[in-house]
């Protein structure tokens, strides 16, 4: 699980004691297909924003977990805005100008793990289940943000 919740000021400085996108549904533009590789989960100011590496994704079952390693082969990121983000901010080909971007967090280690199955009552879509493992988030006065198991991301569906 992934915690979140922010917004403690001193000194005019954000302070994040937690993030929370547990209950948080996975977002894509358009139709998943196998290229998709921009996957965000949006709360209200903030996201959580997975960069996924190219050709994790595949319409056939992988029998075994699909590892990528953050930040060298996919990145994660969490960002506060100045106000809600909804969901163009991803997905327009001019992104609104506002909200804005208050901070990003890069993680600075963690693995994406990737299990894909065949849909039981529709073969022609496969389910890739996408997690977390040992995600840290540092941000720029060092402090560690977190250090912990993202039980679930989400489940994403493409079809053949």
């Amino acid at each position: 699980m992934l915690f979140a919740s922010i917004l403690a000021c001193s000194d005019g400085e954000l302070q994040i004691e937690s993030i929370d996108f547990d209950d948080v549904a996975l977002q894509v533009c358009g139709t998943p297909t196998t290229n998709t590789e921009l996957l965000f989960k949006l709360n209200e100011s903030e996201a959580l924003i997975l960069d996924l590496q190219s050709g994790l994704l595949r319409n056939e079952v992988t029998g075994d977990t699909l590892e990528s390693t953050i930040p060298s082969q996919s990145k994660l990121i969490y960002r506060i805005f100045s106000g809600d983000v909804k969901t163009s901010y991803f997905c327009d080909a001019i992104p609104p100008v506002v909200p804005t971007v208050v901070e990003e967090i890069p993680s600075e280690a963690g693995t994406v793990l990737i299990y894909t199955s065949q849909n039981p009552s529709d073969t022609t879509k496969f389910e890739h289940q996408i997690w977390f493992d040992n995600v840290s988030f540092v941000n720029s006065a060092g402090e560690r943000l977190t250090n912990l198991t993202v039980d679930e991301f989400g489940t994403l569906t493409t079809s053949d």
